[in-house]
């Protein structure tokens, strides 16, 4: 890993290397926080966990032939060389930080209380076409997670696509000074976290500090929809550029077409000139997805032709909207998170399905004092669309349910207090060729009604 030797590793987190000398000087081969893998020339961090101490497992990577291990606690009688240092996990940001520094790549940072993932899908999916590129797997979006992240990066790679989640004021500020991002990206400024952060001024607020390190010739790239965002005239003397559905935004789309699960089409305008393009995933919100790659694409340089390439070549990521066809159902996996904005997108798309149309519904987290009066005016919201039934899961979904009933009697409700109810009695809710919605705050773990329906039960 370039400039990464262990000398420098010390010096970069404050720490004390204990080791053999001639090794001082030697490049780490990777940086890992899981001991399965560690690996022969790489450095193990022993991170201490609510239930797994890493520091236990430093014997183990000591014998697959790891170079070096961070560590909180002196060792004694150490089979190989340590870095002492005060916190493992902020010596990994400290690491973070100087790797890429020391290589010089462009990076896209992208935050938004909605559609980080899928946005950062869609601009990762757009600069493939002419960048090698390498972008935030799975939830590595946090303290430790951007770290991790940015230790995958090597010198043949051209730009990374990093996602930037947060909770809490100060982490965002945190996350943008080792990504010091050349783009910034805000998909919108929603109802997330409300707990810790208020209200959306205050997810304003939080999210605004990844400008905190934009570099001094660096771009920002927000939704003109977003009427927060759209407030923004300048910041640090930098311009933004919007994207949106209006002819003010630099990058808009008209003529949009649903295409059922098959996506959706839309004509995409630039400066560049205009083109239409075929978004393989469903859902209003991929086609502003579609205009933030669009956005990043022609900052980057891609012609219009290789935008339209990379749009159309998106694949969908588990949990994430991805539609699943098995022998007795159509299953919309959109577990991995929900907060009112998306659970309203996914239940408006979940109207384009054939069949009986259902959504099995989970509790959404941290929206704070203002949690029931939100989950009602979902219920409300689905209650105006045409679907057939709603299985509302969990203690905040008997708000949901209320909603529904009070607008559309039409739609059947059923209610339950738990997952394990939900997956003992799933076999007599759900018929052959109905298109099921599954959507739910992480904290649900509504993966297993997906394992469930998609598995070798259903």
């Amino acid at each position: 890993m370039k400039g990464l030797t262990l000398q420098r590793i010390a010096e970069v987190c404050a720490g004390s290397y204990v080791g053999r000398a001639e090794d001082a000087q030697r490049e780490v081969s990777a940086i890992t926080t899981d001991s399965r893998k560690a690996e022969p020339g790489g450095l193990f961090a022993a991170i201490k966990g609510a239930r797994v101490d890493g520091h236990d497992f430093i014997p183990a990577v000591f014998e697959k032939g790891a170079l070096c291990v961070l560590s909180e606690k002196e060792l004694s009688n150490a089979e190989g060389n340590y870095i002492l240092v005060e916190s493992t996990l902020e010596a990994l940001k400290a690491i973070a930080q100087e790797y890429l520094e020391q290589l010089q790549i462009p990076v896209v940072g992208i935050t938004g209380s909605v559609g980080k993932t899928s946005t950062k899908e869609m601009i990762a999916a757009v600069l493939s076409q002419k960048y090698r590129v390498l972008k935030t797997a799975g939830n590595f979006n946090n303290e430790l997670g951007l770290p991790l992240t940015v230790f995958r990066l090597c010198e043949e790679d051209e730009i990374a696509v990093l996602e930037m989640g947060i909770s809490n004021f100060g982490e965002m500020h945190r996350l943008a000074k080792i990504a010091k991002p050349d783009t910034c990206v805000i998909t919108n400024i929603g109802q997330c976290h409300l707990e810790f952060l208020g209200d959306r001024d205050g997810v304003m607020r939080a999210k605004s500090e990844i400008f905190d390190f934009l570099r001094p010739d660096g771009h920002i790239i927000l939704n003109g929809e977003d009427d927060k965002l759209s407030e923004l005239t300048q910041v640090k003397g930098i311009c933004p550029v919007f994207f949106g559905f209006g002819k003010e935004n630099a990058v808009y789309a008209d003529r949009i077409e649903k295409k059922g699960f098959d996506g959706i089409s839309c004509q995409i305008h630039t400066e560049k000139g205009s083109f239409t393009a075929q978004i393989p995933v469903p859902g209003m919100h991929m086609v502003l997805n579609a205009l933030a790659g669009t956005a990043v694409g022609l900052h980057y340089g891609l012609t219009t032709a290789q935008i339209r390439a990379g749009i159309e070549s998106l694949q969908p990521v588990s949990g994430r909207f991805h539609i699943v066809h098995t022998e007795d159902y159509t299953i919309i996996d959109d577990c991995y998170n929900a907060n009112p904005v998306s659970m309203k997108a996914s239940l408006e798309v979940l109207q384009d399905g054939l069949g009986r149309k259902v959504a099995i519904l989970g509790d959404m987290a941290e929206l704070g004092p203002e949690e029931r009066a939100l989950h009602r005016e979902v219920g409300e919201f689905a209650g105006s669309l045409d679907i057939d039934c709603c299985i509302c899961v969990g203690t905040l979904m008997t708000e949901l349910a209320d909603g529904i009933s009070s607008v559309n009697s039409k739609i059947q409700v059923i209610q339950m207090d738990s997952l394990q109810q939900l997956l003992r009695e799933l076999p007599g809710l759900v018929k052959k060729d109905d298109t099921i919605l599954i959507k739910a705050s992480h904290s649900m773990h509504f993966e297993k009604v997906v394992e469930w329906l998609g598995g070798s039960q259903a």
